[in-house]
């Protein structure tokens, strides 16, 4: 059996600073984003869905759009026979690796300040 390795805050804020959508979050804003998700799940990879605020759900949201949460359901019966879903919101730890693991977003987009630095020497070469 293998020992689950701690989700660190270093490693969320990658994972969030690599996803798709956030390739424009700033370092400090996707730690605090980090450190934040991890306040609510601490040492477990699974959290029920009614202790978050709506400003909260909206973060578990954004970060399920990108592969880093999903969520599950369970349903049990109650006592007098009615049904009750508990939601809950979990880590998708394999994609929080694929994202820890990709390229550095800033290294891998390198953006030109202009259109004419990737044309090659020759075609200013005027013929005559």
């Amino acid at each position: 059996m293998t020992a689950k390795v701690t989700l660190t805050v270093e490693d969320l804020t990658s994972a969030i600073q690599n996803s798709i959508e956030n390739k424009g979050m700033d370092e400090e804003q996707a730690y605090s984003l980090a450190q934040h998700i991890l306040n609510f799940f601490g040492y477990s990879d699974r959290i029920i869905d009614n202790i978050l605020e709506p400003e909260d759900r909206d973060a578990f949201y954004m970060l399920e759009d990108t592969g880093i949460l999903t969520t599950e359901r369970e349903e049990t019966t109650l006592y007098d026979g009615r049904e009750w879903r508990i939601h809950y919101w979990l880590f998708r730890r394999e994609r929080i690796a694929e994202l820890m693991n990709s390229a550095d977003p800033k290294k891998a987009e390198e953006v030109s300040d202009s259109v004419y630095d990737d044309l090659d020497e020759d075609i200013w070469k005027r013929n005559r």
